[in-house]
């Protein structure tokens, strides 16, 4: 029995493998439709969600499979005081995979220790999102065909953003990635990403204050929302807050096919003027969320 707490628990050649089911799901999705009968997926939700709750429901339903769960931690025996360790220990008798998100950092790690069936990390804290980053990449190897030898640009809160630092970690195992990393001072990316992640992957990468300058290099352009609670002064929060809205004027040196990704919900980062431009995936994005958790539970659940 295996779980998918970290996006490095996944070998490069297991993502690729999730990636080629996701596209033949896509492709073939009736030879998908009862290979999960029978089979019932516990969402685990201790904090709110819309896309990934809803995705990994929708994922195990066009499996064939059936979703039990609590959308909140108040709908649970959490708010009795029963611990993770507990509840995980009572999921297993009931369901054959659990999908767990939790705002205390390592969780489901926890529930992993203690549950007899797999258990999904659906986000931790600021910690960890494997299934973003899976739902990322699908999106980007459909996109562009492969998942080396390009530029991708993060932009935005590269401190805080758990979806970007997953990102670099999966990316940069992939040959010939370079990294433009796009932030205002106080949100650049931590000290522990830059030497766990990217020296000590060797990967290509700068910094740079200037969506702008940036542009014309990038294949990807991964947009986070820069938020005014991380900045100390006000005044540095308004100087910045513009320039990291991605508005069409700010496309005009970028490459035609550039993709746009952006792991949602947008707030005002990305004009919705944006949105009817061939280069914008983030609703792709949504959409290979479903496609690759169901490739997950697929092979979490040793389903052939």
């Amino acid at each position: 029995m295996r779980s998918l707490i970290d996006i490095a628990d996944l070998s490069v050649e297991e993502i690729d493998g999730l990636i080629a089911t996701a596209e033949d799901i896509i492709a073939n999705p009736d030879k998908y439709a009862e290979k999960c009968r029978r089979r019932k997926l516990a969402t685990l939700f201790y904090e709110p969600s819309t896309r990934t709750r809803l995705s990994f429901e929708s994922a195990m339903l066009e499996l064939g499979g059936q979703v039990i769960g609590f959308s909140e931690a108040q709908s649970s025996s959490a708010s009795k005081g029963e611990s993770v360790a507990d509840t995980a220990r009572v999921i297993s008798c009931f369901a054959d995979i659990i999908a767990m998100r939790h705002p205390m950092e390592g969780a489901p790690r926890v529930a992993a220790m203690n549950a007899s069936i797999p258990v999904i990390n659906a986000g931790d804290g600021g910690h960890n999102h494997p299934t973003q980053t899976l739902t990322d990449l699908l999106t980007i190897k459909r996109e562009k065909g492969r998942l080396d030898h390009m530029t991708v640009g993060c932009c935005g809160d590269l401190k805080f953003g758990r979806t970007v630092h997953s990102l670099l970690g999966a990316m940069s195992r992939y040959e010939g990635v370079d990294f433009v990393l796009i932030s205002p001072e106080e949100l650049k990316v931590p000290e522990h990403v830059r030497a766990d992640i990217l020296n000590a992957s060797g990967v290509q990468y700068r910094e740079t204050e200037s969506l702008l300058e940036a542009m014309p290099q990038l294949d990807i352009l991964y947009m986070t929302r820069v938020q005014r609670e991380r900045f100390i002064s006000e005044a540095d929060y308004v100087r910045l807050k513009d320039t990291y809205i991605l508005t069409p004027d700010k496309l005009t040196n970028a490459k035609p096919d550039l993709s746009i990704l952006h792991p949602l919900p947008r707030v005002n980062e990305i004009s919705v003027a944006i949105d009817a431009d061939p280069r914008a995936c983030y609703f792709k994005q949504v959409l290979n969320g479903k496609f690759i958790r169901m490739a997950l539970i697929l092979m979490l659940l040793e389903v052939q």
